[in-house]
């Protein structure tokens, strides 16, 4: 079963994961993005989201941002330890840890998400796909959300409705454009060695079509 998402808001921060210092996002969506996307509208257990293509509905454009962020992160080991003690303070000062980062985003977005689900093994016996796509479709027209959909970070919010008619290409998309190696997503199959996963992004007319993780395009 189906939806056809159309999506869109003023900024998107796509980050690339081999920047650093400073936040440089993608040019397009990204599929792991597509899937928060989707999930934070519909999750149940009984089901995984799988996006098939990302349509491009708005000219690429990018933007220069400053913003204040954290600089520090809890490390794991010392909340291992306050757990073994059974006490303690864990905190970070937002005051004496604040920097600014610049951010590379891109600005104006518009897509349409395509994507399907699948049944999983935690499906109940009474679940079924016709009640699943009724209840994601519901929720979609109803404009209804567990959290607020998002493009990248909490702070660019995502606007969407189901796609009724498919908006056209814009212009200086047509023909093909080669993106380079895009995130596809993370592999947590094995706790003790989680992965990225990577794939060759191309643009055909503004679609973005995603492959499947067992196609051989999709690597670790």
């Amino acid at each position: 079963m189906s939806i056809r998402l159309e999506v869109w808001g003023e900024y998107a921060l796509f980050t690339r994961p081999e920047m650093k210092v400073e936040r440089v996002s993608y040019d397009v969506m990204t599929p792991s993005a597509a899937r928060g996307l989707v999930e934070s509208i519909y999750w149940h257990p009984g089901i995984k989201w799988v996006i098939d293509r990302i349509h491009v509905c708005a000219p690429i454009r990018f933007s220069n941002l400053r913003r204040n962020e954290v600089k520090s992160t809890i490390p794991a080991r010392t909340v291992h330890t306050m757990m073994k003690r059974g006490g303690g303070s864990l905190y970070l000062s937002t005051a004496e840890d604040i920097q600014q980062r610049a951010s590379l985003l891109l600005r104006d977005v518009h897509y349409v998400i395509e994507a399907h689900f699948e049944m999983t093994s935690n499906a109940a016996a009474v679940d079924n796909t016709g009640k699943f796509q009724d209840i994601v479709t519901r929720r979609i027209r109803k404009g209804q959300f567990y959290h607020q959909p998002c493009f990248g970070c909490r702070e660019f919010p995502a606007q969407f409705r189901m796609c009724e008619q498919m908006p056209s290409c814009p212009e200086d998309l047509k023909g093909e454009k080669d993106l380079g190696w895009m995130l596809w997503g993370i592999d947590y199959s094995d706790a003790r060695n989680i992965r990225p996963m990577f794939f060759r992004a191309k643009l055909h007319d503004g679609i973005l079509n995603v492959p499947t993780r067992d196609s051989g395009e999709v690597r670790a």
